[in-house]
Order: C-alpha cells, then sequence, then structure tokens
C-alpha cells in the first residue's frame, strides 16, 4: 500500500471508489482503454476481501436462489455450485476476476471525502492517502446504508431488531416470534425461510405488495428501468428496480401464500415494549422485528462537491453527475443491477476516455472501448434481450 498526506496526493487518471460489479466492470473497461492499474487508475475498495457487497450476504442465500447474476465483461460465471452460499460463490469469482485481469485492487481502503483540487483535478481523501485524479467512477452501491424507518415507541422495544444487512439466516429465529417489515425480494426471502423454524411470523408493509404473473420479458425490464431513470434525471433519490417491477410468482411463492405465510398486514403506527400496534387497536407480541426496508446511495463522501440536487438526488446523464462532468455514478439508480452496473462500466469509460483524450493525456481513446467486441450474453444484455435482462432487476432492494 502506498502512503501519501494531502500535501503529496498521488497523481492518476482516473480513481474508481468499490470493487463490486460496477466498479470491476469500470476497471476493466480501463484497462481495455489503455490505461494501466496503479499508473493511470487505482481501484478502491473499503471491504476486507473481494467479492463486493455479495460477501456480505446471510449464508441460506444460496447462488441458486439468486435471480439473474449477470457474469462480469470477460469471464464467465461457470460450474457454480447452486447449493453454496452466494458470499462464496461469487466471492470466488470477483476474486478470480481482479486477478486474471489484474486490477490490482486496494483494500481495505475508506473513502472519506472527494473534494475539488488544483489545476481541474478531485483530490480523493483515503485511509492511504490523498489522490488527485481527472476523472472518478464512483461504484460504491448501497450496502453499506441501509434504511431503519422511524416509529414511534421504537426505543421502548425490549426484543431485537435487525435489518437485511445483518440478517444472519432463519436459524437464529427459531421459537421466536417474527414481525418482518418490507414488501421487496429480500422481505419476501427473510419471511419464507424464517416461517420454517419461527414460531409465528407477520409481514407488514406500507403499500399492498404486486406480484407478477408471467415472464420478465425485456419490454417489461427496459419500462421499468426507464421509471428509475426518470427519478435519477429530475435529481430525485433513486428507487430500485424492482420496486417498479413487482415481485415474481414463482411455486415458492405460491405454496407461501396459499399456507398464509404472505398474509400481508398493513403499516403499524406504533412500536410497544412488547411488539407492534396499529391504530385500530389490533396488536401483535413480538420477540423479533426485522427491517427488509431497503438501502440508500452510498454517496456521503461526494458531499463536498454539492453534486445533491433539491430533490435529495444527484441528477445523471447516463452516468455522468450533471453538476460535475468528471464524476460518474454507476450502480446508481436504473444501473443497480448487475447487467446494469456492466453496460454503465462501460459507458463511463468511454465518457472518461474522451476527457483523457481532451486534455492531453497519453494513455486510451474513446475508440479503444467503443471498438470493443461484444460476445454473447453481454451484447444481448445490453440490448435488453438476454436471459438475465429481466430477472436481474429484482436483485435490488425494494422499499417498504
Amino acid at each position: 500500500m502506498n502512503n501519501f498526506g494531502v500535501a503529496a496526493a498521488r497523481t492518476v487518471e482516473v480513481v474508481v471508489v468499490g470493487a463490486g460489479q460496477a466498479g470491476l466492470s469500470g476497471a476493466y473497461h480501463l484497462g481495455r482503454a489503455g490505461l494501466e492499474p496503479d499508473r493511470d487508475f487505482v481501484v478502491l475498495d473499503h471491504a476486507p476481501r473481494p467479492g463486493g457487497a455479495w460477501q456480505f450476504r446471510w449464508p441460506s442465500l444460496t447462488y441458486g436462489k439468486v435471480h439473474g447474476m449477470h457474469a462480469l465483461p470477460g469471464m464467465e460465471l461457470t460450474g457454480a455450485d447452486d447449493s453454496r452460499p452466494s458470499s462464496e460463490v461469487i466471492g470466488a469469482y470477483f476474486d478470480t476476476y481482479e486477478r486474471t485481469f489484474d486490477l490490482r485492487v486496494h483494500r481495505p481502503v475508506e473513502v472519506h471525502a472527494v473534494r475539488e483540487g488544483d489545476d481541474g483535478r478531485l483530490l480523493v481523501e483515503t485511509s492511504e492517502g490523498t489522490y488527485a485524479t481527472r476523472a472518478l467512477i464512483n461504484a460504491t452501491g448501497t450496502w453499506d446504508r441501509p434504511f431503519w424507518p422511524r416509529y414511534p415507541g421504537q426505543e421502548s422495544f425490549r426484543g431485537r431488531q435487525l435489518h437485511t444487512a445483518n440478517y444472519p439466516g432463519p436459524a437464529e429465529f427459531a421459537g421466536q416470534r417474527v414481525v418482518v417489515v418490507g414488501g421487496g425480494a429480500s422481505g419476501t426471502q427473510h419471511l419464507m425461510e424464517i416461517a420454517e423454524v419461527a414460531a409465528e411470523t407477520y409481514w407488514v408493509t406500507r403499500r399492498p405488495p404486486v406480484f407478477r404473473e408471467g415472464p420478465f420479458d425485456a419490454d417489461r425490464g427496459r419500462a421499468a428501468v426507464a421509471m428509475v431513470e426518470e427519478r435519477v434525471r429530475r435529481g430525485l433519490p433513486p428507487q430500485s428496480v424492482v420496486s417498479v417491477t413487482g415481485l415474481p410468482l414463482t411455486d415458492t411463492v405460491r405454496l407461501a401464500r396459499e399456507e398464509g405465510v404472505l398474509d400481508r398486514l398493513p403499516m403499524f403506527e406504533r412500536i410497544t415494549p412488547t411488539g407492534v400496534a396499529w391504530g385500530d387497536g389490533r396488536t401483535v407480541e413480538a420477540d423479533v422485528i426485522l427491517w427488509a426496508t431497503g438501502f440508500r446511495a452510498a454517496i456521503d463522501h461526494l458531499a463536498p462537491l454539492k453534486l445533491r440536487e433539491p430533490g435529495g438526488g444527484i441528477r445523471v446523464d447516463g452516468t455522468r453527475a450533471v453538476r460535475d462532468g468528471r464524476i460518474h455514478l454507476v450502480g446508481y439508480g436504473p444501473s443497480a443491477s448487475t447487467i446494469g452496473a456492466n453496460r454503465a462500466g462501460r459507458a463511463a469509460v468511454r465518457a472518461i476516455t474522451r476527457l483523457l483524450h481532451e486534455t492531453g493525456t497519453a494513455a486510451g481513446t474513446a475508440t479503444d472501448v467503443e471498438a470493443e467486441a461484444e460476445t454473447g450474453a453481454e451484447a444481448e444484455a445490453e440490448a435488453g434481450t438476454g436471459a438475465g435482462a429481466g430477472a436481474d432487476a429484482t436483485l435490488a432492494s425494494a422499499a417498504v
């Protein structure tokens, strides 16, 4: 690792923050554009090992339960055991990918702030020192910012409260009364497996859940992404893609509905020391409240650049922040899926190589990336027609 202070910032052309799907896609395309890792660009990741947010997923989320995991550009994920935890399968895949393409990810590195520097460069302040860069690919995702709603009486609850971000799997809930809050994919997955061991389960959502019948084809996928993209264009905080797609009505979900596991209750009004209560006088006793209430974009380190719009989000054009064209957000809003992250990584590098060409750097041109050949599944995904194009959207967590 390199150590240097603010007064001796290390100069690079591009800093990539985050080494999940979006960050690794961006790093791969930077390499294809002729930029060299640790000379022209650097990849920083705060996680202890490869795998992005996947390494923190609960053990019962096996690879076979993952909806539409799309391969990183340039290397397929083959021969995976569906019974193994997704954290292990995808962690090993990301590790192999980083080594295969020699991406030299720096970890664990915390990025504290991104500020305006001199000579048109940005200063990226990190736990290993400061980088001066012409462009930044922000691929920090959402896992580090779980959303916890606030309700009256929350601090008085004598049981356990936890979030999807620290969900340990169903075993810890054996014999307990559990309230699961959240109508997204994570909430339903938690609920269905906890119901097999818990004494009682209750499912609470702010809005009635919408179950989706039939295949999620390319047209429906594009329409869903367009709805999320419109919010981002307006500078509003992005919604997850799944929040506008509905929940797939699989055989497992059908059975859970028939057995009463997915009998939804409206949102409670307050939390009591021993459970939750509604305005009509109904109460439920509970040992655990599990908040499967989604995540928010982890972008606080960008605050010094004042990129947020009055609506609370960062307005982007493609991947470029409208208020500062040197900043590219990948895995943000409409690209918060594995297919979307791949596409956004490439789009960001196309724009960045143009910027570097305009500023006179010798490394890479926009044509290097634009001329890159697409193969098979990646080409289909870019067009929105691949087998994973629709299902992949369900990877993002929905709001309640």
